[in-house]
């Protein structure tokens, strides 16, 4: 599918405050969750929309583990498309993105809150809307 994937030159420095902050293990899984709540808001993007690739790299095994067949299977789901799209790893970088760069902002203006809190309360509130 792809070999490595990385983050905008922005987001380097976002990775390493949310894995600190968040204290929710390695940047990978910060990576993961970026990824799964910017899906989860339903963002739609066009290929044309992805940065730079400055940022921190991520080959598909570190980034993934063994659960990369479920996350290309919900990139696959939101955009309609098949895993073998050439553009499949175009939209797990805009999406790691987009996730990383709105967690920063949901963090930066409640300094408070911890990882496992911010969790939770997504869970409750996709139970809610359930």
């Amino acid at each position: 599918m792809f070999s490595n994937i990385k983050t905008s030159k922005a987001n380097k420095e976002v990775v390493s405050f949310l894995t600190n902050k968040l204290a929710l293990g390695t940047e990978n899984i910060i990576a993961r969750i970026a990824l799964a709540y910017s899906l989860s808001l339903e963002h739609k993007f066009n290929v044309k929309d992805i940065k730079d690739a400055g940022g921190k790299e991520y080959s598909e095994k570190v980034l993934f583990g063994e659960y990369t067949d479920y996350y290309i299977a919900l990139i696959c789901m939101h955009y309609g498309i098949y895993a073998t799209d050439r553009d499949i790893s175009r939209y797990v970088k805009i999406h790691i993105d987009d996730g990383l760069e709105l967690l920063a902002k949901e963090f930066e203006s409640n300094r408070n809150t911890t990882g496992f809190e911010f969790i939770a309360s997504k869970i409750d509130q996709g139970l809610i809307s359930m």
